[in-house]
């Protein structure tokens, strides 16, 4: 979505919306509400890419915590790429909504071609956001896990229960804004959600913020430097 297209839904919305400047600025909203963890010992965030990372480096920098990502993305209906029939995220785990398929009349074939693509695509952006660098162990600690917004949840879901097999202490979303009605189901997949604004209606997540450009793959792999920079090397 681009910035003009967001200031439309953005003004549809009037004075309802909590208009975030940019990502940044969400970022350091979400940090103000999720100081508890600061420094912990066991402490990660990790951010969903491209947007959600931008959110995560500031709440990182700010809890003085390590940053990693985590890879979820949607599975698009062929044609309509833009309607989720469900999601996969890093390690193979896969969500599917029956609904959408049945609807859109997606049949076994073509809902593995998608998997089958969207996977090679994490994975290849998991070597050009990591290198060499081995992902940071996950078992036992506390995972903050960020995105931008969150729209229908297919993709967080996912990542979620992903991440719930890698056998995490405590799971916590934070996210700037979210539909009540998703907020209402996610609650009861993680252990704390910690979202600024869930509207009773809901656009897309571009309305809410002032700039909402495209984050490129350059910036992401950016924050990722800067964030061990400052935290020291990454640990295992």
């Amino acid at each position: 979505m681009t910035t003009a297209e967001a200031a439309r839904i953005a003004a549809g919305l009037g004075a309802l919306a909590m208009i975030f400047e940019n990502r940044e600025d969400a970022g350091r909203q979400l940090a103000n509400r999720l100081q508890a963890f600061a420094s912990r010992q066991d402490g990660i965030v990790l951010g969903i890419p491209r947007g959600g990372v931008t959110v995560a480096f500031q709440v990182a920098q700010a809890l003085h915590l390590p940053l990693d990502v985590f890879l979820a993305h949607k599975l698009g209906v062929p044609g309509h790429e833009e309607l989720a029939f469900g999601a996969v995220a890093a390690g193979g785990e896969r969500t599917l909504d029956a609904e959408v398929m049945h609807a859109a009349g997606i049949d076994v074939q073509q809902i593995e071609q998608v998997t089958a693509e969207v996977t090679a695509m994490l994975d290849r952006r998991a070597a050009l956001y990591r290198g060499e660098r081995p992902a940071i162990e996950l078992a036992g600690r506390t995972v903050i896990l960020v995105d931008d917004g969150v729209a229908t949840g297919s993709s967080m879901l996912c990542a979620v229960r992903a991440l719930r097999t890698m056998q995490e202490a405590n799971l916590v979303v934070a996210v700037p804004v979210a539909p009540a009605s998703t907020c209402a189901w996610l609650r009861n997949e993680v252990d704390e959600l910690v979202c600024l604004y869930a509207p009773e209606e809901f656009y897309a997540v571009g309305g809410f913020y002032r700039d909402f450009a495209q984050v490129e793959d350059e910036e992401v792999i950016g924050l990722l430097r800067r964030a061990e920079a400052a935290t020291g090397p990454r640990s295992r």
